[in-house]
């Protein structure tokens, strides 16, 4: 090691989903949408002038911002965005945890989550799930310096109910609460509407998902004004001009067209329900998926085999190799007839 890399600080990244060149894939393993976004936002981007490039965005990104209070029916001085729900989550790591006890989060979740707390030196403590994946309230109801809990939770699909996450951010007024709802449009439930009720809760979102957005990086949180006020110090002491210009018009063409964004959410779920009963015919079990995701495992095959003969035909889906969840694969949800191939892939392997 050279002198200098004495002071590099050295952290094991996140891995993100394999993001294949060839051509001709279905592509299952990244959680993405699998229908384009809003007419409206192809519009916005064919109508876009280049010249305004030159140009620094607006730092507040008061377009996005006025067009998610109206849509959410919220004031503008409790929401914040950023760059993906990444960069809002990352941001909230900074801001929120910097105290000496640990923060909390489930052992199977996000592995981004670690990887925050390790890089900005934050003590940190994972709580086990049950052995059916599901989110011990309890274990949260003790000393901590700040909790983050996913619902519904990656990569298990499964939603905890709002009435329990409520019961942890009551009985935790001391810590700030983070609930990443990345995958909450296709669950039904959030935790917005106790935003005003916690001056402690912060709820994170994406357009990554449902919005069909993972290639503009939109993300938003939700939090009492004096949590959203601390956020925007922080933003704006690490870089100003986060969001490009044409990123804050798309994400608000986004939010224009509700009816396009509900019927893909529903499609997606449709195709979702669908694929869980033929995967239960060919003895695949899982959780009950409130996501656009289904973590499932085979009665007999091995996931790592499956794996490895998908991507042979060209299908990624994404196996984890790490205890308790190695023999099962994450399938994103794509179109019927990318399912629909997934499926007879799967019947001529088995």
């Amino acid at each position: 090691m050279t002198a200098w890399e004495e002071n590099v600080l050295k952290v094991v990244p996140y891995v993100p989903g394999e993001q294949p060149k060839e051509k001709d894939i279905i592509k299952l393993n990244t959680n993405e949408n699998p229908y384009p976004p809003s007419p409206k936002v192809d519009e916005v981007i064919r109508n876009f002038s280049v010249g305004n490039l030159r140009k620094y965005p607006d730092p507040e990104a008061t377009d996005l911002v006025e067009a998610l209070a109206q849509r959410y029916h919220m004031p503008k001085d409790q929401i914040f965005v950023g760059v993906g729900s990444d960069d809002v989550l990352a941001m909230s790591f900074l801001t929120f945890f910097h105290g000496k006890k640990p923060i909390l989060f489930p052992d199977i979740t996000y592995s981004f989550y670690d990887v925050w707390a390790n890089e900005f030196e934050i003590p940190f403590e994972t709580r086990a799930l049950n052995e059916n994946f599901e989110i011990k309230k309890e274990d949260y109801f003790c000393e901590n310096g700040g909790i983050v809990i996913p619902n519904p939770n990656a990569p298990t699909g499964l939603a905890c109910p709002v009435s329990e996450l409520e019961e942890i951010v009551a009985k935790n007024p001391s810590s700030v609460v983070i609930i990443d709802e990345a995958y909450g449009d296709f669950n039904g439930e959030s935790m917005l509407p106790l935003v005003d009720k916690y001056d402690n809760l912060l709820v994170t979102m994406t357009f990554s998902k449902s919005r069909s957005l993972a290639g503009s990086r939109i993300g938003f949180a939700f939090g009492s004004k004096k949590l959203i006020s601390y956020l925007l110090d922080v933003k704006y002491s690490f870089n100003s001009y986060t969001m490009d210009s044409l990123t804050i018009q798309i994400g608000k063409a986004s939010l224009e067209d509700e009816a396009y964004f509900r019927a893909k959410v529903n499609e997606v779920m449709e195709t979702r329900e669908w694929t869980k009963k033929e995967l239960e015919k060919l003895g695949f079990s899982f959780p009950d998926s409130k996501t656009n995701f289904i973590f499932a495992k085979h009665e007999s095959a091995k996931a790592e085999d499956i794996f490895e003969y998908l991507k042979s035909k060209k299908i990624y889906v994404r196996y984890f190799k790490r205890p308790r969840i190695d023999n099962y694969l994450r399938i994103s949800i794509g179109t019927k007839e990318e399912m629909e191939a997934l499926v007879a892939e799967l019947k001529a392997y088995l």
